[in-house]
């Protein structure tokens, strides 16, 4: 039986943990955790932000990093969600190292073991789309197989708000553009 329930926090999964990374105008990196977002074309990604100074740094430099969360990241992750870019330096004060992409006018958090790099290519103040291109992706060895991103070794997390927790993303339950083959024929 289905029991309907009062609340405006849906529970639509996955949300991802997204790190969003820039720089100020004073060069100085920051990071934010945004949960709400995607890849929206094959090249590019669509995140949902409210205004932070990671917006106005977005405006100010029309780039982006793009760094994916994990169970080993997981601390740092949340506290670059709990905590404001405004009022302290979360870079340094989460001990985490950077550099600066080879493409974009964005920092790479190196603690985290995949970074897709982005051009902004729209950033509205009212609605809070911001769509980026993405012009490379990094990725530490240890997370590849054959070349390719293996998220049985990167272990990404998810947002679930509707325990206001993380999870892993899990194993392998079937193959795209393939299974449902069977009932086409």
């Amino acid at each position: 039986m289905s029991v309907e329930f009062e609340g405006k926090k849906a529970c639509i999964a996955p949300e991802g943990v997204f790190i969003i990374g820039t720089y100020d105008e004073k060069g100085v990196p920051n990071a934010m955790n945004a949960a709400w977002g995607s890849q929206s074309d094959y090249g590019e990604i669509t995140l949902f932000l409210a205004k932070h100074k990671t917006t106005d740094n977005i405006k100010h430099t029309k780039a982006f990093t793009v760094a994916f969360a994990t169970k080993d990241t997981v601390d740092i992750a949340d506290y670059f969600g709990v905590e404001t870019g405004n009022k302290v330096n979360k870079i340094e004060k989460a001990g985490c190292h950077v550099h600066k992409s080879l493409h974009v006018n964005a920092p790479i958090i190196e603690e985290f073991p995949v970074t897709l790099e982005c051009e902004c290519t729209s950033y509205d103040d009212n609605t809070g789309i911001l769509v980026g291109r993405i012009v490379a992706q990094q990725a530490d060895e240890s997370v590849l197989t054959d070349g390719k991103i293996d998220y049985d070794k990167l272990q990404p997390i998810i947002f679930d708000i509707s325990t206001m927790t993380y999870r892993l993303i899990g194993p392998v339950v079937g193959q795209a553009f393939h299974d449902g083959l069977k009932i086409k024929r």
